[in-house]
């Protein structure tokens, strides 16, 4: 009797303690948010923005640290929380096409059903950009000089499998013509390889495209669709209006491993919702606010259906691993 006795009380204490643990959330311990891409990437950039902010909306002794695992177009770290314990105190960035796209065409350490999205924070059309000096004025001059001098013409991007690669695959199959994709480590490389004539063209996203804008560049037009360009990039055509149908949005969001709890799921949505609102956080985040495109979670993964079935038309084109 005493030892049942004594067992029923730890168990007690052991689901006081547990039930402490949780109601604790986020006061006890850092919220870890884990970025996919290095340091001064746009993703890195929007958390590190985000983060004070978030931490505030959530009130409390709520803190936010930043942590890169950069590589493999996001792998690494979609991995790292997958395999996370679902308490809250560690989430990731979601960054699409990548997050739907890699598992398709090669083996991944992660799977995206393995994940559940907390909310997503932008939504951000990829841009071709010419140089100021390149003839070519429009997408259709592009279109014509790949035909003219087929798998001569070369577009850099941020990587394999990044928007601005699959941007060009699209493209290619749109027109029956053919490019050069000339993968860089990240945007700076990428820009920099245009501004050195090193490729032809880039395709980077509309917001590094404006950034980019500082410099002797052109943005021919940007892959939204028909009739919704973006307010970064208000005054360049989208493919659709050129008769191309060509659609690629980079986006980039949060998520937790498979199973956080719907409570912490709707705390941090509303923290983030908030700070999308806070004048402060629209202040230093002001190179996202002409992309900021909040959707909760469940509205996100049901987009997300969508995006997959235009990008599984891509992994044929993909290069042979």
């Amino acid at each position: 009797m005493e030892f049942k006795l004594r067992f029923a009380l730890a168990a007690a204490m052991f689901g006081l303690a547990t039930g402490s643990a949780q109601a604790a959330w986020p006061d006890d311990r850092p919220i870890e948010i884990v970025v996919g891409y290095g340091a001064g990437s746009a993703t890195d950039l929007m958390v590190r923005n985000l983060a004070p902010f978030l931490a505030r909306h959530l009130g409390g002794h709520a803190q936010v640290v930043v942590v890169d695992k950069p590589g493999a177009t996001g792998a690494i770290s979609n991995a790292y929380v997958q395999h996370a314990k679902p308490d809250g105190y560690t989430l990731g960035t979601v960054n699409l096409p990548g997050f739907l796209f890699t598992p398709m065409y090669r083996d991944s350490p992660y799977q995206p059903d393995q994940m559940t999205l907390v909310a997503r924070l932008v939504a951000d059309p990829a841009a071709l950009i010419a140089r100021s000096d390149d003839p070519a004025a429009k997408l259709a001059d592009v279109v014509q000089a790949m035909r003219q001098k087929p798998g001569r013409i070369s577009f850099g991007n941020n990587g394999t499998g990044t928007n601005g690669h699959l941007s060009l695959l699209q493209l290619q199959q749109a027109t029956h013509t053919q490019g050069i994709a000339v993968p860089f480590k990240g945007s700076g490389e990428t820009s920099t390889a245009l501004l050195g004539k090193q490729v032809d063209y880039v395709i980077l996203s509309a917001s590094e495209a404006t950034m980019l804008r500082q410099n002797s560049v052109k943005v021919l037009t940007q892959f939204a669709p028909k009739g919704e360009r973006g307010a970064a990039l208000p005054d360049v055509p989208t493919a659709q209006e050129q008769g191309y149908e060509v659609l690629m949005t980079s986006e980039r969001g949060l998520a937790g491993p498979k199973g956080l709890p719907p409570g912490i799921i709707e705390r941090l949505d509303a923290a983030i919702q908030a700070c999308l609102q806070d004048p402060d956080y629209r202040k230093a985040a002001s190179n996202d606010l002409p992309v900021l495109a909040y959707l909760s979670g469940a509205q996100w993964a049901k987009e997300m259906q969508g995006n997959a079935d235009r990008l599984r038309q891509l992994v044929p084109l993909m290069p042979k691993q």
